[in-house]
């Protein structure tokens, strides 16, 4: 199996790419191109004592800036580094791709390099987020700010293939993000997804407010892009405020320190749990082959396990389940004309 990843891509690049993607070799069973500046990489490796051994290079002489607009980069940007590797994804020459750079202009990119799947109407962003039993994932994340009905029944079987193909999750729960339980609750979108999704082949629970996203009541939860970051965003934050607060009111004084070391073990193991590191990206659903977002501060690890997340949506054949749903979905709506 082949990674492709943006070599150039994020605020650690090309050092803290190349690191995670050594270690994906050596530990992953996977061979690496890395994308962008060949004389760049080849120097930044040898800098830094990185043998680049199962690893090609396939070069781009630009880098697209976070700050461009996301549509330059099918034109003027592309020779970046973004954008030759998600046509080098498209032509066959890799089974995935990994990227930590503009969320938007990858977005553009996976949609129209990539090529979305046959039937599926947007592509959509899908972070993996923790909970206090296991993650659950959130689809759409912000791909997609306006959304219709049949969009949301898209992502909520997208989600479940994930799920259920990479994260080993039976049958898993769907859930409809909401501002009540009822069925009654929400916008026109909201109460016309309810009733799709009742319908849909996926195990659908029904609503969820967002104050039930921390306890694990849901294995994907399904919105619009608008609601789907807003949430995503507070989550982060706070996530960001709980360790801030455990961390200033535990090692305050003699007492607080001494108390702190003996659940010091408890304390990691939460700090583990919320580490976006671990879980490596948020993916891309919806398009003809994995591309996976990874965190802009991403170092090696969350380089690491982003290519372990593309390596185990390659092997869980998540393209092939959501490819294979929708195709049934259409024939049905065309058989009951």
């Amino acid at each position: 199996m082949n990674i492709l990843i943006d070599a150039f891509g994020g605020d650690n690049a090309p050092l803290e790419v190349i690191r995670g993607s050594a270690q994906a070799v050596k530990e992953l069973g996977v061979t690496m191109t890395l994308v962008g500046d060949s004389d760049k990489i080849k120097d930044c490796a040898a800098k830094n004592n990185i043998a680049l051994d199962g690893m090609e290079i396939l070069h781009a002489p630009a880098v697209f800036d976070i700050h461009e607009e996301p549509t330059t980069l099918l034109k003027q940007h592309a020779d970046s580094s973004m954008a030759v590797g998600m046509q080098a994804l498209h032509d066959g020459k890799g089974d995935a791709f990994v990227c930590a750079g503009s969320t938007g202009a990858l977005l553009v990119g996976a949609t129209f390099l990539v090529k979305r799947i046959p039937g599926i109407k947007r592509a959509a962003a899908a972070p993996v987020l923790p909970t206090e039993k296991l993650p659950f994932i959130l689809i759409d994340g912000g791909a997609n700010n306006d959304c219709r009905p049949e969009m949301l029944v898209q992502f909520a079987i997208m989600g479940s293939a994930y799920m259920q193909n990479v994260m080993g999750v039976e049958n898993p729960r769907v859930a409809l993000l909401n501002v009540g339980a009822e069925e009654t609750k929400g916008r026109e979108l909201e109460l016309e997804s309810y009733v799709q999704l009742a319908q849909a082949p996926v195990n659908f629970i029904g609503n969820i407010e967002a104050r039930e996203l921390p306890t694990g009541a849901a294995d994907v939860v399904v919105t619009d892009g608008f609601t789907g970051n807003v949430a995503l965003k507070l989550y982060e934050g706070m996530g960001k405020f709980m360790a801030h607060q455990m961390k200033g009111n535990l090692f305050a004084g003699f007492t607080g320190k001494l108390a702190a070391l003996l659940i010091l073990p408890k304390i990691k193991a939460l700090t583990k749990k919320m580490d976006y590191k671990a879980v490596g990206g948020a993916v891309m659903l919806g398009v003809q082959k994995p591309v996976i977002k990874a965190h802009g501060s991403s170092d090696a690890i969350a380089f690491f396990n982003a290519i372990r997340q593309a390596r185990d949506c390659v092997a869980g054949n998540v393209v092939q389940t959501i490819t294979e749903t929708v195709s049934a979905m259409r024939s049905e709506k065309i058989g009951g004309k």
